[in-house]
């Protein structure tokens, strides 16, 4: 029972074998007598011709019936199914795959030579004899990567698309409307955590203790719902939880990520799946969610008569990316729900009510875009907790990005109610369902369903269903757009193609631009003149990042192959237009030049700047950073490590609720930044980066390190926090680096930090059109800074 692959041909049963299903069965209970006992029970029955019994399989469920019958001799039997609730229409045998490898019979035909034996104990000699001397492989003895246990792990997330679809290689999902949780079960030691690493174990403390009974050693992902009667989830009923009388706390495991001491991100869905439907024995509050090779369109047909949420496609062969956003896991949706903030409630003249309804809104960047007011769907005691998270966050401002009009009558209510506004703090998230958009992004007839403690509120952003077709398309990232004010895009170059000099006036300074004509990357026959093109479209996404910095400039006057030098000093190298810092080195007063406009950038390119390096601070508050980097710099490392080490590190910030931006950085790596706004100095900056650093370490300790000299790294990836000192540079955000190809340091969506992510992706050709599309997605980095002291608090509890 435990076979699969090839049985020669000649031997009992040979062709190729796999294990189409497999669980337990029992007599059906109200046919048996508990005074027989089951073994005896089955004997008489089927000696009797007739036997009623369940059957607990991963694709068969429910009662079923053994009739003896003579239409085809005398050892004949029919097996019928019995209605029940587990009876459907569905032709059961379209779910085409083993449970164990999630292969076809087809699939396993083209590699006869593949035996699978999930436990070689219990193979049966005809299996001995066809492994042999074929090398046998376990499910148990997967090919995970050794890794320690994974204290943070953030969710991978699925992309939102307007339609079902029929597509080879995908398979389906109940899509659960409920609360997504990673479990961390290291035997009796568990934790359940939300998407965004909130504690639900003692909440729902009996799926807690379900989990520490099994005393596995694994980390599962899955979603709390509540059952209800007709066997759909309940999210009402789920957000009002509060003990076992509630109804029945239910954890619906779909993948597994780490099990005994490996990681299993990497491997393939399907062979995730079968490592554990091996690792995890169902009972009333551990269920594994069901995966149906069917059509994608019929499956959304049947989806919608049983009234579920949506349903979940997922490629068969995707790996998990923890925290992205992928594509090659898609949600559908049957009905309108989302996660709004809520911003305010308003309360009607001389209504009895204690608010009338809720202001609401998502997230569009930074700003909070209102979509509508909620006014139904709560009850008396519903409305008394609510207020009571309302009180500590009234505020006298609008939190919207506009005025809701709560008073504006409609074609329904010509003359509305009154209503007096009290605004909040955007901090609570609540989901509400509702019938369409309007053209404005306005609700209509929305819902109140439930407050949603497992989300942040800033991560509450409009959500648009993209086209399938996009979302189909191999290597494709999903943009979540954020549109910038800056003319990218309307600038098309400074200089014309054909003179070698040319004069400009630049901010009223002028520049003489010399040998333009000259090659700066030999390979490509990219010149002078383009690199300065390209900093001229890039000048006003840029300058931000780079305006009243100090900057080192490192001189390639002869192209990428000739030879470079730094020069910090630059009294009286630059003309009096430029502005200029001070410093003391050697006992010798020096000038750093600053960058302040479009003509000191434009300047830097024409000395031979390739790349621009910025301080991490500006001259106004010069011993106070804007910002805290963590350097990922591998040595010979496959690039797909430096990804999976900027991923755990995004894990560690978000599980602290710490903000982190990624970027190429044209060269080898991946830098992360966190904004701090000038709030802290440059060894707190570096410390609290030491910290990351070690944590991160800590996961990863195979492949990365953090020890400052090259010889004790072993060729590991250097996880650097020393970036964080006085006058250490790195290069901006949008810098062309002088590397083949002239690739260019470019902001990154986290969904995009996955495999396959190239440095060579973006280079001076390509960026500009890049900026236009998805706008300055960097900009956070400038924004509101993190609480440093709170988020080593949370640091500090990983350690």
């Amino acid at each position: 029972r435990n076979f699969e692959g090839a049985i020669p041909k000649g031997e009992y049963g040979g062709g190729t074998v796999i294990i189409w299903d497999e669980g337990t069965y029992e007599p059906y209970e109200q046919t048996f007598n508990n005074k027989t006992s089951r073994q005896k029970y089955v004997s008489q029955e089927l000696n009797k011709g007739k036997l009623v019994f369940e059957l607990h399989g991963i694709k068969l469920k429910g009662k079923f019936a053994l009739v003896k019958s003579s239409y085809q001799g005398e050892n004949s039997w029919l097996l019928m199914k019995v209605k029940d609730k587990y009876a459907k229409k569905t032709d059961v045998t379209r779910f085409g795959r083993s449970v164990i490898s999630g292969k076809t019979i087809e699939e396993m035909e083209k590699s006869p030579e593949k035996v699978y034996a999930r436990n070689s104990a219990n193979k049966t000699d005809t299996a001995k004899k066809s492994a042999s001397p074929k090398k046998v492989e376990k499910t148990s003895g997967h090919k995970g990567k050794k890794a320690k246990f994974p204290q943070i792990i953030s969710p991978m997330l699925a992309s939102l698309v307007d339609k079902p679809f029929d597509e080879e290689g995908w398979q389906y999902e109940v899509k659960w409307d409920g609360y997504r949780a990673i479990a961390h079960v290291n035997e009796n030691n568990v934790s359940l955590k939300s998407r965004n690493n909130k504690s639900f174990s003692e909440k729902f403390y009996p799926l807690t203790d379900a989990l520490k009974a099994t005393r596995l050693k694994a980390v599962l992902d899955g979603e709390i719902i509540v059952a209800a009667e007709d066997g759909i989830s309940n999210f009402g009923k789920l957000q009002n939880w509060r003990s076992e009388a509630d109804g029945l706390l239910q954890y619906y495991v779909f993948d597994i990520l780490w099990k005994d001491g490996y990681s299993l991100m990497h491997l393939p869905l399907t062979e995730r799946q079968a490592i554990m439907k091996e690792t995890i024995t169902e009972n009333e509050s551990i269920h594994i969610s069901q995966t149906f090779d069917i059509s994608g369109t019929e499956f959304y047909e049947a989806a919608g008569k049983l009234k579920l949420e949506g349903i979940m496609a997922k490629k068969s062969d995707s790996s998990y990316h923890p925290g992205a956003r992928s594509k090659e896991w898609l949600k559908i949706k049957l009905n309108q729900r989302h996660e709004v903030v809520i911003g305010g409630y308003t309360q009607n003249d001389g209504s009895s009510r204690m608010f009338s309804s809720l202001l609401v809104g998502v997230f569009k960047g930074s700003k909070l875009h209102y979509t509508g007011k909620i006014g139904t769907g709560f009850s008396e005691n519903l409305q008394r907790t609510m207020m009571k998270q309302f009180k500590p966050l009234i505020q006298k401002t609008n939190p919207f990005s506009e005025e809701p009009d709560v008073n504006k009558p409609s074609r329904f209510r010509p003359n509305p109610p009154q209503a007096s506004v009290t605004w909040l703090k955007p901090q609570l998230v609540c989901e509400v369902s509702y019938t369409e958009l309007t053209s404005d992004g306005i609700m209509r007839h929305p819902s109140f369903e439930g407050m949603r403690e497992d989300k942040k509120a800033i991560d509450v952003k409009e959500e648009k269903a993209i086209p399938v077709k996009s979302a189909l398309k191999k290597n494709v990232l999903q943009s979540n757009k954020i549109i910038n004010s800056t003319k990218i895009g309307e600038r098309k170059s400074l200089l014309n193609p054909t003179e070698k000099q040319q004069q400009k006036k630049i901010n009223g300074n002028e520049i003489t631009f010399t040998n333009l004509s000259k090659i700066y990357w030999p390979k490509e026959k990219y010149t002078k003149r383009d690199l300065i093109n390209y900093y001229y479209q890039v000048a006003e996404i840029m300058l931000p990042y780079i305006k009243k910095r100090p900057q080192s400039l490192n001189r390639f006057p002869n192209g990428i192959t000739g030879e470079s030098f730094y020069q910090k000093d630059m009294t009286g190298k630059v003309p009096e237009w430029v502005e200029l810092f001070p410093y003391t080195s050697e006992g010798k007063s020096k000038n750093f030049m600053v960058c302040n406009k479009e003509s000191d950038l434009l300047l830097m390119a024409s000395l031979g700047c390739i790349e621009i390096n910025p301080w991490s601070s500006t001259v106004d508050n010069p011993d106070h950073p804007d910002w805290c980097v963590i350097d990922l710099d591998p040595d010979k490392n496959d690039f797909s490590q430096v990804v999976e080490t900027a991923l755990v590190t995004k894990q560690i910030l978000d599980a602290a609720n710490i903000d982190g931006y990624c970027k190429t950085s044209g060269s080898t790596g991946l830098h992360i930044y966190i904004p701090l706004k000038g709030k802290y100095t440059y060894e707190e900056s570096k410390e609290f980066a030491r910290i990351i650093a070690t944590l991160v370490q800590h996961q990863l300790p195979d492949i990365t390190s953090i020890e400052r000299a090259t010889a004790k790294r072993k060729g590991k990836i250097y996880i650097d926090f020393l970036q964080n000192r006085p006058q250490a540079t790195l290069a901006s955000v949008y810098s062309v680096r002088p590397k083949p190809g002239a690739t260019v340091s470019v902001p990154l969506h986290w969904e995009e930090v996955k495999k396959g992510l190239s440095i060579s992706d973006f280079n001076i050709k390509n960026t500009p059109d890049r900026i236009k599309d998805v706008g300055d997605i960097f900009k956070p980095v400038l924004g509101k800074g993190i609480n440093m002291l709170k988020a080593i608090k949370m640091l500090e509890n990983m350690e």
